[in-house]
């Protein structure tokens, strides 16, 4: 069967998650799929499951030489609206294969299974121990992943690479930026989810007072947004990702980005003004996402809320990010309540012997390439891995147009086949050669 095909079947299975619910059935429809596709990996692994998360092992010759991790989740955000080929078709149509979860991240998932496949069935035996480790909650941000990472953790084993999904490979991924760049994340930030409170005496709406919960709210919400309390600075990472695609980028854009150490107090002012995506890559942000207030259209709220979601850079973590919130909350009388509090990553070094191990895989397999470390705007399972291992590089070996890139979580989710086999030369590269 081609591997298009194969990925066609893997989406036809809907395996939507949604917070507080879990349909175990159509999970184990989607495992039942696995199996049914990937005989010959099912064959030869241990098999352990949390819940429906998937760490499968492939016993290499040597066992105590640190294991590789290869990573991409089950799980796929809902679809709604009106698509070209239906979201759970798994439709192959104008040389792609279409659906919900193409790109994020079953495409990936069927290339690591099927460069396991192929391998297994030649005969072959890695050096090391493999894991592939596949969430069925990552979207949700949800325990999967990090039960995968308890198990491995109580039996002292440290992997000496992870690979989960995060960057991809795109033309001009900043404007201007001229070729095809590998972005392979290095630094995740951190992720917190709060919910601000105002309380009031309620009453009927025909005679409001003044500063009522939702109010006060309001007024939290505007400061925050006209005063950002969050501070912009370059990173590393984000001056090292500048550099190299400065190098390809013409004229003084490409200059700016070239000397970005250099130029980056400038920067730190200027690139708030200019590009968000640029920004969420040197800074906390803060987004406000729902709402709650009264049930009825005449009440005022005794309790209203709004939540916020924050992705939390290093330079000012978690703990700093909370309380900077509640003393702005402080000031309209309102609490606040941490729902979830996930800290900044481990940063990978770009310099490090697995960045530049995962390097000469892509330049191998995509000459023309050019490779980038890259700063991730959004989370991973992977950060649960940076507890256990130092290399947890986010980048799966797919090349994508800026359709497919707006895509994702969006209309008309779909892969190319072309990019399918690259895919899968490139995950039999990292496990043939990680202890070449």
């Amino acid at each position: 069967m081609k591997i298009e095909e194969k990925l066609s079947q893997m989406i036809q299975i809907e395996t939507v998650s949604e917070i507080g619910k879990y349909n175990e059935e159509k999970f184990e429809r989607f495992q039942a799929k696995l199996k049914e596709l990937f005989p010959a990996v099912f064959g030869a692994v241990e098999f352990n499951s949390f819940d429906g998360a998937l760490l499968l092992r492939w016993k290499g010759k040597d066992s105590s030489k640190r294991p590789l991790v290869l990573m991409s989740h089950q799980d796929v955000v809902e679809a709604t609206g009106e698509w070209k080929h239906g979201p759970f078709s798994g439709d192959i149509a104008e040389g792609c294969v279409w659906g919900r979860g193409t790109v994020d991240t079953k495409g990936s998932l069927c290339t690591i299974f099927e460069a396991c496949e192929r391998l297994i069935e030649s005969g072959y035996v890695p050096e090391m121990d493999v894991y592939i480790s596949s969430s069925n909650n990552e979207e949700t941000s949800g325990p999967g992943a990090e039960m995968a990472v308890d198990y491995l953790d109580e039996r002292g084993i440290k992997p000496l690479l992870v690979l989960d999904e995060g960057g991809m490979i795109k033309s001009e991924p900043l404007k201007g930026a001229k070729g095809r760049f590998a972005m392979m994340g290095t630094l995740e930030k951190g992720t917190c989810n709060f919910r601000f409170v105002a309380k009031g005496k309620g009453g009927h709406a025909s005679a409001p007072g003044k500063n009522t919960p939702l109010v006060r709210l309001g007024k939290f919400m505007a400061d925050i947004e006209r005063h950002d309390p969050f501070k912009a600075k370059m990173n590393d990472t984000t001056i090292e990702m500048f550099r190299r695609l400065g190098r390809h980028t013409p004229g003084a854009m490409g200059f700016a980005l070239r000397h970005a150490k250099l130029l980056s107090p400038v920067l730190n002012r200027v690139l708030p003004r200019m590009n968000l995506l640029a920004t969420a890559m040197i800074k906390t942000t803060l987004a406000f996402t729902t709402a709650g207030g009264s049930n009825g259209l005449n009440v005022l709220p005794e309790r209203a809320y709004v939540t916020g979601n924050s992705r939390v850079i290093h330079h000012e973590d978690a703990d700093y990010t909370e309380n900077k919130l509640r003393a702005i909350a402080s000031k309209y009388d309102i609490d606040v309540e941490v729902i979830m509090k996930h800290y900044a990553c481990p940063v990978v070094d770009h310099d490090g012997t697995a960045f530049r191990f995962v390097e000469e895989a892509v330049h191998e397999v995509f000459p023309d390439v050019i490779t980038c470390p890259y700063a991730m705007t959004g989370g991973t399972d992977g950060r649960n891995y940076s507890r256990i291992s130092e290399n947890v590089i986010r980048f799966a070996p797919l090349e994508i147009n800026e359709q497919q890139y707006q895509s994702i979580h969006g209309l008309d989710e779909n892969i190319s086949i072309s990019c399918l086999e690259k895919g899968v030369l490139f995950y039999q590269k990292i496990i043939k050669d990680l202890y070449k």
